[in-house]
């Protein structure tokens, strides 16, 4: 059953922290929760995420050289989308550890003109402007790479901590698209799962024993640009550019 979420958050400015974990890491992690986390509303979500490029992947390769400042923009659907149902239009920055993000719900006919340069992604705003102005830089935007995979989020009640865990992450480099499928090529080894922290100000005590124990250590980690090191770079090489 396809999930949709309602009045998603447009603006948010955080620190976000991740984790590669392993399957048995990822079940001491959720018993270690238990009591102080709770799984939110939607439960395990399958989250496809289409990640726009230039035709030379300036994108990703500026991101892959850990600038103090990068960005990125992707479409998101939770759960397969169609061509009416919703989707979530994503500017995402980093500058100095700290994730700036701006979010418009939108279809994918209207990103289609929007990329274009048939119309505004938005009413007009300052979401709109930004989005607009990153299109403008970057010139021409093409699918470059979809990321999927099947999210658990955590919310802290009374808090504002955020936590997810990201299984069987997978990627596709053809048939990008939101409408076709789930399926792709797993990026991590069977078991493995992707942590995120998400948070205002510092992590709480209580939870950075419980990654201690764990062993649970800190890792860069890029979904993109890990399938972009894996196979999109290596082709590169060998066409010489």
């Amino acid at each position: 059953m396809e999930t949709v979420v309602k009045n998603p958050i447009v603006v948010m400015k955080r620190y976000e922290l991740k984790y590669i974990l392993t399957e048995e890491q990822t079940d001491f992690l959720r018993k270690g929760l238990e009591g102080r986390m709770q799984v939110d509303a939607y439960g395990k979500t399958s989250i496809a995420s289409l990640y726009y490029d230039t035709p030379s992947y300036r994108l990703v390769r500026l991101s892959m050289e850990k600038p103090l400042f990068k960005e990125k923009i992707r479409l998101r659907s939770y759960g397969m989308a169609t061509e009416e149902s919703p989707v979530y239009l994503e500017l995402k920055r980093k500058a100095y550890d700290v994730v700036y993000k701006r979010r418009v719900q939108t279809t994918i006919p209207l990103v289609k003109k929007f990329l274009d340069r048939e119309g505004d992604i938005c009413a007009p705003g300052q979401i709109n402007r930004e989005i607009t102005a990153f299109r403008d830089y970057y010139g021409e935007l093409n699918p470059a790479c979809l990321i999927i995979y099947d999210r658990t989020a955590y919310f802290e009640p009374g808090g504002d901590l955020r936590l997810t865990i990201d299984e069987n992450p997978r990627y596709r480099l053809e048939d990008l698209t939101l409408t076709r499928d789930m399926e792709g090529t797993p990026l991590l080894n069977p078991g493995g799962a992707i942590l995120e922290l998400k948070v205002q100000d510092a992590m709480p005590l209580w939870l950075t024993e419980l990654l201690s124990r764990g062993e649970i250590r800190k890792s860069s980690f890029s979904k993109y640009g890990a399938a972009y090191a894996r196979e999109i770079c290596p082709r590169c090489y060998k066409k010489g550019s």
